[in-house]
């Protein structure tokens, strides 16, 4: 099997490589380079084409998929509380609120 060749990953894992793919050209991404980095986070989560052989239907670990983003509170809800307050102090200070 040539380098570059997906036949042995499952559909699925072909339809998030497009999915992730789109997003990072979305971000302004170069086309090679998105299509790169998509395929190395599927193969991060589910290690690699599960199309054939032991271990496929192994559950994937979406490790790549949870880390970053807005969406990930950091620090505990008193700790984003008193930001917040200390945001809207700011802001009420600055004429911005």
């Amino acid at each position: 099997m040539p380098r570059g060749d997906k036949d042995k990953y499952t559909d699925k894992q072909k339809r998030k490589a497009e999915h992730i793919e789109k997003g990072y050209e979305d971000r302004g991404v170069p086309k090679n380079e998105a299509e790169r980095r998509a395929w190395a986070t599927v193969n991060r989560e589910s290690g690699g084409g599960n199309k054939s052989g032991s271990g496929r239907g192994k559950p994937d670990t979406h490790v790549s998929s949870s880390r970053g983003g807005r969406a990930r509170k950091s620090g505990s809800a008193e700790q984003r509380s008193a930001a917040a307050r200390k945001g809207w102090v700011t802001r009420r200070k600055h004429g911005n609120g």
